[in-house]
């Protein structure tokens, strides 16, 4: 496993990958890290062109130029996980789904605490897009790279109230 470092508005992501796919993407302080015992760090110079092309999408994503991705992937997981990824993929830029919803196209409407441990799990977050589930009652709730990234992210889509600015006067 190959991985690079790119820095981004919501700090510095780890990007890795094997072959021709890409396989993590991690927040600086990932609730779930991957084991890394054969991770190895590209040389400058020899960046393997899925991480640089995963770079160049992100970057385009995080500029408000991208709404999807198109880069081969390779997640590894359980039968359920790999389901519950693939239907995150489904959630539209912009939109959000309720834990409840993903259960119901993953097939199992009352699998929601499944779902949401699958979901948790995500390894290619952003690009397999977990930040867009939300609890039933629309709060923001349980994200690997934490609820304020969850909150960008959903800003940066629309998907999310802005931040007031503050007011000048009282």
């Amino acid at each position: 496993m190959i991985f690079t470092r790119i820095d981004t508005p919501i700090g510095v992501l780890t990007l890795a990958g094997e072959g021709d796919a890409l396989c993590h993407i991690e927040f600086p302080d990932n609730r779930h890290r991957a084991a890394r015992d054969a991770w190895v760090e590209a040389e400058p110079g020899a960046v393997p062109a899925v991480l640089v092309e995963a770079e160049a999408q992100l970057r385009d994503y995080f500029a408000g130029q991208r709404r999807s991705f198109d880069l081969p992937l390779s997640p590894r997981g359980t039968p359920f996980q790999l389901r519950v990824w693939q239907a995150l993929i489904r959630i539209p830029f912009g939109q959000t789904w309720s834990y409840r919803q993903l259960a119901d196209v993953c097939g199992n409407g009352k699998a929601t605490r499944a779902v949401g441990a699958a979901n948790s799990r995500n390894p290619l977050p952003i690009v397999v897009p977990c930040h867009r589930v939300i609890g039933a009652d629309g709060e923001l709730v349980g994200f690997g790279g934490g609820i304020e990234t969850k909150a960008a992210l959903l800003r940066l889509e629309g998907a999310w109230p802005a931040i007031p600015a503050p007011s000048l006067f009282p």
